[in-house]
């Protein structure tokens, strides 16, 4: 049975409506991988540590007290996360955790921006952030969704509120 669950990934998504950005407004400030602690002020260090930004390939070094286990709360959590793929038509990009002490294993990610309605019709858009992860010790699915919860809703009103 220990094998079985071994193989069991968490997969979720979520996602928050915007009804002032556009989508490509947001997308550049998405696809800007080395600075993601514009956005998120839990995100104490993100920069580049390899690559161009924004390019498939890239990575960036991430440190803060965003996303973390209950064994890590004395200790800052830290990752160094690979830009695998980006798709500025559809306004996809998929990233990777390759290294990290924040307890995640096997870790992707996928952020998709899309309009909200049809194409120029109204302005706003809609940010999906969906992930797979193997199951991490001292959290939980639902702990850990409604942390992405949290930060997504940070990130894109931070971002929408630099474009206003």
């Amino acid at each position: 049975m220990e094998e079985a669950s071994r193989a069991e990934k968490w997969q979720a998504k979520v996602s928050v409506t915007l009804t002032k950005a556009k989508a490509d407004q947001i997308w550049l400030l998405f696809t800007d991988f080395f600075n993601l602690h514009k956005w998120l002020p839990t995100l104490g260090t993100c920069h580049g540590v390899h690559g161009n930004n924004g390019e498939p390939g890239c990575i960036r070094f991430c440190s803060g007290s965003s996303i973390r286990s209950s064994d890590l709360v004395s200790a800052a959590g830290w990752s160094k996360e690979k830009l695998v793929a980006v798709d500025p038509v559809e306004r996809v990009m998929r990233y990777e955790i390759v290294e990290s002490n924040i307890g995640f294993e096997s870790y992707v990610s996928t952020v998709k921006i899309s309009p909200r309605g049809k194409v120029g019709d109204v302005d706003g858009c809609v940010v999906d952030w969906s992930f797979t992860v193997d199951p991490v010790r001292g959290m939980s699915l639902d702990g850990l969704v409604n942390k992405y919860e949290k930060a997504l809703g940070v990130i894109t009103k931070n971002m929408e509120e630099s474009l206003l």
